[in-house]
């Protein structure tokens, strides 16, 4: 039996067995409760805000998992090579959706060529990265990580840990402490929260952790299904006072467990009141990426304050029967651009656009050449995709070389890190090379 009027009596490992968990293994928060891991940055006293750091924009990270072809989404239709590499899975020339003298998307993303019109869409065309890595695993790790030996915390992640808690990737190494983490905690909605049943690694910090879920409805505390005497000890902590802990007084087992439970409840509380909302605009039905982005929308329609979202969509992975005009990539590529395109026109209709930049990548691209088994292989480089009211609109550079080949793939003209620093810098206004831990050029795309 649980002593409810002795809460020093719990271990953590005790509490947490019987219910502080959400409810479904879909849901996933890394490192959650050992590193208190709710946390944004911490404004002056008597202030409000913080000097330098622009609170109200966002950045939502779109990622098409698999290795999108990029010649196919964005396609050189002025370009011979092209047609004579893919003879029955190259996009007729009368058939893309034009966006400049030498490139047009392809038509099924009709959504894309929208935005393209109306000045919220730049192109950064042959991305990649030196001695390019094939294997989707190894590439997805070094995209994430920012870093060709695919090893080390997740680019974002770093840029969270340098934001919440004042120390940056390029210094000791040393996570700051779990009072320093819990200092620095102004709210109760996370820096970063992905959308999926796991976080991704790029999102992943030394101390701070994002919040991963699937569903909002399955984000939330489960301790009185598993054992109805929790209730009234799990409220008890709630309603625990936790000034010592932000006063930097030593953290106790009951000030952990009460500060925890305080943040899990009220993360849980604010997100799925907020994805509940209907959205301002319709969303395409049969589309998980749209239903991953109205998600995000209802959650920045409720002003909550996270910075970073990342969401995903798969898989890219077109070895066989990928197709032309139709097929699995048409249909993938369709289902992107309908489902980014109906975010933005709700963005609007909030009055948030202006605050959303959207950054759309994948893994790498495939092959120049179709295979026999009319898809294609794993390849190099492939365009990046910027998307909001701040980008510079266009193509913002030339396409790779279609003859200069290196061993039948595109050479990567932009490295993807210069796109990072970019959004880093201009964007997040944030110190890049200390996170990306080296100094590159900033990409064309993204206005100041």
């Amino acid at each position: 039996m649980f002593d409810l009027n002795n809460p020093s009596a719990f271990t953590r490992r005790r509490f947490l067995a019987h219910g502080l968990t959400l409810a479904s293994a879909a849901v996933t928060v890394p490192d959650f409760l050992q590193r208190s891991a709710i946390g944004l940055p911490q404004p002056v006293p008597g202030m409000t805000s913080i000097p330098g750091v622009p609170e109200e924009r966002i950045l939502v990270v779109v990622q098409l998992s698999g290795g999108n072809d990029g010649l196919n989404t964005v396609v050189p239709y002025q370009e011979a090579a092209y047609y004579k590499s893919r003879t029955s899975i190259g996009i007729p020339a009368g058939r893309v959706l034009k966006v400049g003298d030498e490139v047009g998307l392809h038509p099924t993303m009709t959504g894309f060529k929208d935005l393209y019109d109306q000045g919220l869409l730049t192109i950064v065309q042959g991305v990649g990265y030196p001695n390019p890595n094939r294997s989707h695993f190894k590439s997805m790790d070094i995209w994430h990580t920012a870093d060709t030996t695919a090893t080390g915390d997740g680019w974002l992640g770093r840029y969270f840990d340098s934001q919440c808690c004042g120390y940056g990737a390029g210094e000791s190494g040393q996570a700051p402490t779990k009072q320093a983490t819990a200092a620095a905690m102004i709210d109760n909605t996370q820096i970063g929260i992905a959308m999926g049943r796991e976080a991704p690694l790029a999102m992943r910090g030394r101390s701070i952790q994002p919040i991963a879920f699937e569903s909002a409805d399955l984000f939330r505390w489960t301790g009185s299904a598993e054992e109805k005497s929790l209730t009234k000890y799990y409220d008890k902590l709630t309603k625990a006072s936790t000034r010592q802990v932000a006063a930097g007084m030593r953290e106790t087992n009951s000030d952990f467990l009460g500060r925890t439970a305080l943040d899990a409840q009220v993360s849980s509380d604010l997100i799925r009141k907020a994805v509940a909302t209907k959205p301002t605009t319709p969303y395409p039905g049969g589309n998980p990426l749209a239903d991953q982005l109205r998600m995000v929308a209802s959650m920045i329609h409720a002003k909550l304050p996270t910075r970073v979202y990342y969401v995903t969509l798969g898989v890219f992975d077109t070895h066989a029967g990928q197709g032309c005009e139709n097929g699995n990539h048409a249909r993938l590529v369709g289902q992107f651009a309908a489902a980014v395109k109906a975010f933005y026109d709700d963005l609007k209709a909030q009055r948030n656009d202006t605050r959303v930049l959207s950054m759309v990548f994948s893994e790498f691209g495939r092959r120049v050449g179709q295979n026999g088994s009319g898809g294609t292989d794993h390849g190099t480089a492939a365009p990046m995709i910027l998307i909001g009211p701040k980008v510079k609109a266009g193509v913002s550079n030339k396409h790779p070389s279609m003859t200069d080949l290196d061993s039948g793939d595109l050479k990567h003209t932009v490295d993807f890190r210069s796109v990072y620093a970019t959004v880093l810098a201009n964007w997040l206004k944030s110190d890049a090379d200390a996170i990306l831990e080296g100094k590159y050029m900033r990409a064309p795309g993204l206005k100041a």
